[in-house]
């Protein structure tokens, strides 16, 4: 086998290993939803348009999400099979962030344009998500209530 030969094979293994452990996203729709979690999701759609539902399944847990909505602003929820919201993601005003994250996202970005902020709420925290452009790129800034950098997600 040439070394050229040898170099794709690796490759090719090393991309299909990356690709099945990476979370799988299923669009879905409503009824194909357990029972717990159509209820959830009904509760949590009140008054939004839903956009969608999806199936997740990462390293080995399955979630459900509902991609909604809400006054214009994207808000999205994930459900556990058992019907317990884990997170919403929900687009929110710059100026409604706590001051101390609004401090630490300007001091961060240096400069940069913020294009929009997502606030993502959990049982372990309250993150501020703001995607800032700089130089033709984009990168996120994650800052915990209290302004403190947020730990890197799962």
């Amino acid at each position: 086998m040439t070394s050229k030969r040898i170099f794709h094979v690796v490759t090719s293994t090393l991309l299909l290993g990356l690709c099945s452990a990476n979370a799988q996203e299923t669009k879905i729709k409503f009824q194909d939803l357990p029972p717990a979690v159509q209820e959830t999701a009904k509760a949590q759609s009140q008054g939004a348009t839903v956009r969608g539902y999806s199936k997740e399944i990462e390293k080995g847990k399955t979630e459900y999400e509902v991609q909604l909505v809400v006054d214009g602003k994207k808000r999205d929820v994930s459900i556990d099979p058992n019907g317990k919201v884990i997170e919403t993601e929900q687009e929110v005003a710059f100026d409604s962030v706590p001051e101390k994250a609004q401090d630490a996202i300007k001091h961060q970005a240096g400069g940069a344009k913020i294009e929009r902020v997502e606030q993502v709420k959990s049982d372990q925290a309250t993150v501020y998500e703001a995607v800032v452009h700089q130089n033709g790129k984009k990168h996120e800034i994650r800052v915990l209530e209290s302004g403190e950098k947020a730990p890197p997600e799962d």
